[in-house]
């Protein structure tokens, strides 16, 4: 399949970052007894209270299911209960479904499979591992275990997935706006990712692929639809206009649930949509139980605007402008802590509020910490991040940057300056073992912030980087633990926790 760049920008959505208080409920991996409930913190105690949650957290047994009811969940999502919810299918589907035992692999019916994984990932995850006791899988195997909130439950949930997850993709609608998606800018993540579900050729290795073209094997349902080729090519001129592309959102839907038995018997919360668009939330609006039930991967995971970390997912925004890595940041050995005389460095445009107070404070006031609004002719801005120790990433008006993948391809450590911003893969990643994050009320002191971090500390942060820049990358065709395969272990994990009776 031909990836398409369309070389498009379009005006993000205006609005403005609402301050509250959150608790970041992640999908990491410690307890397996109980769902999670865990009361918000105060806004002060949030950051502290992530760090916590996110270090003793595990998967969360389905709860029981809820009783049969003869109406369907498509238009009662009130029927959920803690992400367990009632498949409308017989008996006699169920019995068929369980004789249906391919020779490939599978174990039984879908949810025996994810009972079967459950079990797998519990018992690993009540083995606190080291770096010494990863089980050995060849140069495959992450190298630094600090960067793991559990690096053996995170292994044995890898291995799952590539041994049991199976995507099943729709095939309706046509291109451009379904089945394709941008390539070579600021929204690569989304066409590239549907790229790689399109393909159908084994992966390097000659592994089976995770997609499916047998829908009753599938334990996810992928709606492969593009939000951004949709504000591209048929949104409306007027910039607060949602209209059009949240009418072929529900249209599509509607399309999918009227053809298939899949979406009407899970009211969708085995089936998710990606975007990488600033309208992405908007766009899964268009349909209540897409918005509530499903699976929504988005780069613009605010939770202030709604995103919720225990059904949603993460995804890194990856500004790739020739649809490739930058070549200066190709090269196998970046300079070292001794080669980076600046302190930290950020270039860019005065948009949204935390930006705003950056530039207020920072922009040409201190040649230790270049901060530009827009850097100056001449000057070359990953020579910047090359020459930098750290790189700061403020949100825009949206909470995602492409600055924290830029960080993390130039070994620059990534400084996460935002408001409700739910980090990607934070499900299984530390991100305090290879970035800083700093309150948007401690931009004013941010230079005695960074020069606060110890030389040993600053070591410890850039060998996280370079451990976790693998899992940043987009490769054609895919590789494992790529990017392309953490937000399908993302998804994964939210499979996991979703029982269907």
């Amino acid at each position: 399949m031909e990836c398409r760049g369309h070389g498009y920008w379009s005006h993000a959505l205006l609005v403005t970052l609402v301050s509250s208080a959150v608790t970041l409920l992640l999908f990491a991996f410690n307890h397996c007894s109980s769902p999670i409930s865990i009361p918000a913190p105060s806004a002060s105690a949030a950051a502290v209270e992530l760090l916590r949650l996110a270090d003793s957290m595990l998967l969360s047994p389905p709860a029981t299911p809820i009783a049969r009811s003869s109406q369907s969940l498509a238009s009662n999502a009130s029927l959920l209960d803690d992400r367990t919810v009632r498949s409308e299918g017989t008996h006699r589907q169920k019995q068929k479904n369980k004789k249906k035992k391919k020779s490939d692999g599978d174990d039984g019916t879908v949810e025996e499979e994810l009972a079967m994984a459950r079990a797998a990932i519990r018992r690993a995850a009540s083995r606190r591992a080291n770096a010494s006791s990863v089980p050995a899988h060849g140069e495959d195997v992450p190298l630094l275990s600090t960067i793991y909130r559990n690096p053996t439950a995170f292994f044995r949930s890898y291995t799952e997935m590539e041994r049991r997850f199976r995507v099943y993709v729709y095939e309706e609608g046509e291109p451009p706006l379904v089945h394709e998606g941008p390539c070579k800018n600021i929204y690569t993540t989304e066409g590239r990712f549907i790229e790689e579900m399109e393909i159908t050729r084994p992966d390097s290795a000659g592994r089976r692929r995770l997609r499916t073209w047998d829908p009753a094997r599938a334990h996810a349902f992928f709606l492969p639809f593009s939000v951004t080729n949709m504000v591209h090519f048929i949104h409306r001129p007027s910039p607060y206009d949602h209209t059009t592309f949240k009418r072929f959102v529900a249209d599509y839907v509607d399309v999918i649930a009227s053809k298939h038995p899949f979406w009407n018997r899970s009211a969708g919360a085995d089936h998710f949509m990606l975007s990488c668009h600033d309208w992405g939330p908007h766009a899964s609006r268009s349909n209540p139980n897409l918005y509530k039930n499903s699976i929504r991967a988005l780069c613009n995971a605010n939770t202030s605007e709604g995103f919720d970390p225990r059904k949603d997912v993460s995804i890194p925004e990856i500004n790739l402008y020739t649809g490739h890595v930058p070549r200066q940041l190709l090269s196998p050995r970046l300079p070292g802590l001794a080669s980076r005389p600046y302190l930290a460095f950020f270039a860019g445009g005065l948009h949204g509020p935390i930006r705003h107070l950056l530039l207020r404070h920072w922009k040409g006031r201190d040649a230790d910490l270049p901060v530009h609004e827009y850097l100056p002719h001449g000057l070359d801005y990953y020579s910047f991040m090359l020459r930098s120790r750290f790189c700061l990433c403020p949100s825009g008006y949206e909470v995602a940057s492409p600055r924290v993948v830029e960080a993390i391809y130039a070994e620059c450590v990534p400084v996460i300056i935002s408001k409700s911003y739910v980090l990607p893969f934070s499900d299984v990643l530390r991100w305090e073992s290879f970035s800083v994050s700093v309150a948007v009320e401690d931009i004013p002191r941010l230079k005695q912030v960074l020069e606060g971090v110890s030389t040993a500390e600053l070591s410890r942060l850039r060998e996280g980087v370079k451990a976790v820049k693998r899992h940043f990358v987009l490769n054609q065709p895919a590789k494992r633990f790529d990017v392309f395969h953490m937000i399908l272990h993302s998804v994964w994990l939210r499979r996991l926790n979703t029982k269907l009776e």
